[in-house]
């Protein structure tokens, strides 16, 4: 163990970390009352530095500004850069949608990981990166494997070793899972087991946190584009509108976590982000592109039409009487998702930026600024994904606890794949019940509805 110190190897858990330019988001070198109070962290190792690579072109342009305004327009010109890419992306179609998730998520997975193998690369720890990329192999498989079991049911039925890997594959995906398992026990070193525990830890919590809630978004997606889109773009809404009014108005520190965080880009933040959540929301639902589950069809195509459902249909609300007095209108015509927008970008203001405050803390933990340097002044994916991933796990619950209920379309593929003689006992007990509850009636042989 006085070995392991001695190379800088410590506790990863210790808590006394020296505040001094380790957050992503304090950019600017200002620092709050943490930096002179705490005290630096001698058994946490060191992590190098991130590299700027900001374009030649765009140093060159802003090469007169001084460094604040200088990020100011780096961020501002890679933000609508990623937005532009982002709606393209949408315009295309699911299935690009879903490489993008997966993209983000692989990238993000090796961000993090990256960091583990830094921290620890002296020890040469056996298989590490090789047993996290299997295990980050094996949870896809098993995560995608339910989402084509889910949606893609026409395609099963047609082929039949997709309906074989359908039958068996939670015991494909635990094998898998075991065989990585075994490998972890066969390289313990006898020098290294506390480190290597450390770091089998280190890639399952990254897979909790990035694989399992990556797979969600993927889950909102299939329930309509809508579910997709609006929760993003709100999260994406509150950076911007957060930064923008902390970085003319903001006076009032809000986090020690994050120096640069203020009460008043926190607010700001909020305010612009439901209002913009209403108005947005709005637009989109008037499209059944973007209102319609989307779909697998037989044609082997995503199809996202439908009859739209009482969410995204105008209804006509009763204003509050103080309201009423001040807007001289008794009633508004609006859709019932938009009230259900307002809970999402309320959560995404208020409660999605401590995913981001959790990133800032693991950042400074092991002493770095952003995870990567991907993205000119933004750092790296995971920096901008930090609380897209929080608020898709809130959409999924709110989805499952508040708007879906049953699926026709999901219920009747999954009957599709079951046996002749299944399908005809479920036939019958269906009829059966429909007989007793007076919905269709038998006579002469023949069913009357």
């Amino acid at each position: 163990m006085t070995e392991l110190r001695k190379r800088g190897g410590g506790d990863p858990d210790a808590e006394n970390i020296s505040d001094k330019d380790t957050d992503g988001e304090d950019r600017f070198g200002l620092g709050g009352e943490g930096d002179r109070d705490s005290k630096p962290d001698t058994d946490t190792p060191e992590v190098q530095p991130s590299v700027d690579n900001t374009p030649k072109c765009l140093n060159k342009a802003l090469a007169g500004m001084s460094s604040r305004w200088k990020n100011w327009w780096i961020r501002g010109i890679l933000t609508l850069t990623m937005i532009s890419g982002f709606f393209l992306i949408i315009y295309m179609g699911p299935l690009p949608l879903m490489l993008m998730v997966l993209a983000i998520q692989i990238k993000c997975f090796q961000e993090i990981i990256t960091i583990g193998y830094r921290v620890y690369h002296s020890y040469e720890l056996p298989w590490f990166r090789t047993l996290s990329w299997y295990f980050l192999l094996c949870v896809n498989y098993f995560f995608y494997g339910e989402t084509v079991a889910e949606n893609f049911g026409n395609l099963v039925q047609r082929d039949e070793p997709l309906q074989f890997l359908v039958r068996y594959h939670r015991f494909i995906s635990f094998a898998l899972y075991l065989s990585g398992f075994c490998m972890f026990v066969l390289s313990l070193v006898k020098k290294h087991y506390r480190l290597q525990f450390y770091m089998f830890a280190w890639t399952h919590v990254t897979l909790l946190i990035v694989v399992s809630q990556s797979h969600l978004v993927i889950q909102n997606l299939f329930e309509g584009l809508i579910w997709f889109i609006v929760p993003i773009s709100t999260v994406i809404c509150n950076d911007i509108t957060a930064y923008i009014c902390g970085f003319f108005f903001g006076r009032t520190p809000l986090i020690k976590l994050s120096p640069k965080k203020t009460w008043e880009g926190f607010i700001g933040g909020f305010f612009s982000t439901v209002m913009f959540g209403f108005i947005f929301a709005y637009l989109l639902a008037q499209y059944n592109y973007f209102v319609c589950p989307v779909e697998y069809s037989e044609s082997n195509s995503f199809l996202i039409d439908c009859e739209p459902s009482d969410l995204f249909v105008l209804q006509d609300y009763t204003l509050p009487s103080v309201l009423q007095t001040v807007l001289r209108w008794k009633t508004v015509k609006i859709y019932p998702f938009q009230i259900h927008s307002i809970a999402l970008s309320t959560f995404a203001s208020l409660i999605g930026p401590f995913g981001g405050f959790f990133a800032s803390g693991f950042k400074r933990a092991f002493k770095i600024k952003d995870f990567a340097d991907t993205i000119p002044g933004h750092g790296g994916i995971m920096d901008r994904f930090d609380c897209q991933y929080l608020v898709a796990t809130f959409v999924h619950v709110y989805l499952t606890s508040f708007i879906r209920g049953p699926n026709p379309s999901k219920v009747l593929q999954q009957l599709l794949v079951l046996q002749p003689e299944q399908q005809l006992s479920i036939f019958n007990t269906l009829k059966s019940h429909l007989t007793e509850t007076g919905m269709i009636r038998l006579q002469s042989g023949a069913v009357r509805l």
